[in-house]
């Protein structure tokens, strides 16, 4: 096919109506990137989990691990950028003079990824005038603490610092009854303005070690552009 029936095919299937399209593309690897509709985001399960089955109680030690307390999990996390942060050992709330012989140690681990939008198939026309959607999708879950969970999005602009729009959230957990379900975070950039290039995506779930090891989960990270430019 030519290149200006690429052009066609591509905004004939994605429904590109009053998107700038300029002729200097490579329409065809642009088609074939497909832009749209998919995760950008790589390895977006790591613990091999799904958002559709329910999450399980997490398994007690067989014995407790006295030994030295270990903080991050054990999963294949290639294509994340991680990073493990120590916590201070929570001592509000022991009386006075009361003995304890072990405290919970929480740490965060972060996860980011950095989303480079022209390299996925998008050209700067669309994303300066058009400003698809961007939608942001998360799930985790576990009943560590009332806080076990942080999510932080960054629109950027070409130098990979200036920050066009941001979306972050930290929410308190219920614990006061045990519900293992996936708790979800979304969110969508619309009308953010010109000069997005990158999406950087960071989440932080907090981690315990007590007698053995316990984790935040997370599954189905996304993020996708959808070829619209209105939010409801």
């Amino acid at each position: 096919m030519s290149d200006a029936e690429w052009k066609n095919r591509c905004g004939s299937e994605w429904g590109l109506l009053g998107a700038p399209m300029p002729d200097g593309l490579d329409w065809k690897s642009v088609y074939e990137a497909k832009p749209f509709g998919r995760n950008l985001l790589r390895n977006p399960s790591p613990f091999g989990l799904s958002k559709d089955i329910p999450p399980h109680k997490p398994d007690l030690p067989d014995e407790p691990d006295f030994g030295p307390p270990r903080f991050q999990p054990d999963e294949d996390f290639s294509g994340w950028t991680t990073n493990t942060e120590v916590l201070p050992y929570d001592r509000s709330g022991i009386p006075a003079g009361a003995v304890v012989c072990r405290l919970p140690r929480y740490s965060w681990f972060s996860l980011e990824q950095l989303v480079d939008l022209k390299a996925e198939g998008l050209w700067e026309e669309l994303l300066d005038n058009f400003q698809p959607e961007i939608h942001i999708q998360d799930w985790y879950e576990s009943q560590l603490h009332d806080s076990i969970y942080q999510l932080q999005v960054k629109l950027l602009g070409a130098d990979k610092s200036t920050v066009i729009s941001e979306y972050t959230t930290s929410p308190t957990e219920d614990r006061s009854r045990d519900s293992r379900a996936w708790k979800e975070v979304s969110h969508v950039f619309c009308s953010y303005g010109p000069g997005v290039r990158y999406v950087h995506f960071l989440h932080k779930l907090k981690n315990m070690f007590l007698n053995g090891f316990y984790k935040t989960m997370f599954t189905n990270s996304t993020v996708v552009v959808r070829p619209s430019n209105s939010c409801s």
